[in-house]
């Protein structure tokens, strides 16, 4: 806090620029809307402060709106499959320039498209994801954006190259016929390329990731995020086992999967997915967002930088909007308050957090059910805020 009180009696009584970048507070507020909190707060004590609202995303949930919102871009309504198969209202945004398609899996293939008896991986498909890519190649979008956080498949994108075209043969060199979910991946032998939409090859697809793992072994997209998304263990072993085959019958057909590298087990293997299938590029999605959003700017210009989560933990660190943020902060000099909805009270995760952010504040402030600080989490943030604004105020 020290370097925050020094560089707060610099300021003086001049106008603070000041930088919300936050990410959302999951299952409770968007990040436009922690922005929309946080200002709300800093106005009421620096009514004069240059607030610059950065809704942020790292691959996943919200990743749609804050790079449409960034830019003036438009978010269109179409319909895809869910991820049981089923047909749904979906959409997908355009950027500004009006040339870059951005697609939200979540929004077709998303977990939060199923109830928690409805989701199993082993039965799910990331068709409905390619649906959107290829509403966007018809549009004649050469440019796309894929944000895959938030998946509910384990398909390793299997799907979402049957919507684009790509058919599958099982030993017998037949066609498999259903929808591939997690449960026939071991069931693909070879794959046909001769009826892949005609503008796919001609595309840049960029895949924005919001985790790191790889695809396989135990750091792996089945091991690691089959049980979260609904999967027993055996299930999940089955799973790891498909996931190895389509990574062997890739590299039969001379597609590059690339299962060792940072991403490729995100979403359910849709990063190595879209790698094999579509020539995609891996990118972590806060890196991504932020060049859309243009943070370096933002943040060059900017007094104090504050950015949030809805829950700080380990993987805070692996590639979430907050760490992202932080260091884009610290190449600036700039002073960078983390308010989290809730911060896992470990004291090396504390000692990590104190060394990388200027001050962190826990939004939550009494033992509540998951339920009750949901619903609490608006007006915690907003006083939490307030606080943090006038306690600024005292050093100047």
């Amino acid at each position: 806090m020290n370097a925050l009180r020094e560089l707060l009696t610099e300021i003086g009584h001049t106008t603070v620029n000041i930088v919300l970048a936050p990410d959302s507070y999951k299952d409770s507020l968007s990040s436009p809307d922690v922005c929309r909190i946080i200002a709300e707060a800093f106005r009421n004590v620096f009514s004069e402060a240059s607030i610059a609202s950065l809704p942020m995303a790292d691959g996943g949930e919200g990743t749609l709106e804050a790079t449409v919102r960034a830019t003036g871009g438009s978010i269109r309504p179409t319909t895809a499959t869910d991820p049981l198969g089923k047909p749904i209202t979906a959409r997908y945004g355009v950027l500004g320039d009006g040339l870059t398609g951005v697609i939200e899996m979540a929004c077709a293939s998303g977990l939060e498209r199923l109830d928690s008896n409805q989701r199993n991986p082993v039965h799910t498909t990331s068709y409905g994801t390619g649906e959107l890519i290829a509403t966007a190649l018809n549009e004649g979008l050469d440019d796309i954006i894929v944000a895959i956080g938030g998946s509910a498949t384990v398909d390793g994108g299997t799907g979402m190259a049957q919507a684009l075209g790509y058919r599958f043969l099982d030993d017998n060199e037949q066609i498999l016929e259903q929808i591939c979910t997690g449960e026939t991946l071991g069931k693909i032998s070879g794959i046909d390329a001769s009826a892949i939409h005609p503008r796919l090859t001609k595309a840049r697809i960029r895949v924005a990731c919001d985790v790191e793992n790889p695809l396989l072994g135990t750091n792996g997209a089945a091991q690691v995020f089959a049980p979260q998304k609904g999967a027993n263990e055996s299930q999940v072993d089955l799973l790891d086992k498909g996931l190895q085959n389509i990574c062997s019958v890739w590299e039969k057909h001379g597609l590059d999967s690339s299962p060792d590298s940072t991403g490729a087990g995100a979403a359910g293997g849709l990063g190595a997915g879209l790698r094999a299938f579509c020539n995609a590029s891996l990118v972590p999605g806060v890196k991504l967002v932020s060049e859309i959003v243009h943070l370096d700017e933002h943040i060059h210009k900017a007094d104090i930088v504050t950015t949030g989560e809805g829950r700080t933990d380990w993987q805070t660190f692996s590639g979430k909007v907050c760490h992202g943020i932080a260091r884009e902060a610290h190449n600036h000099n700039t002073p960078v308050i983390l308010l989290s909805g809730t911060i896992r009270s470990e004291r090396e995760l504390l000692e990590k957090l104190a060394a990388t952010y200027t001050a962190t504040f826990s939004v939550n402030h009494e033992l509540l059910t998951l339920n009750e600080a949901l619903r609490a989490t608006e007006e915690e943030l907003y006083y939490t805020a307030l606080n943090v604004a006038r306690t600024l105020q005292l050093n100047l």
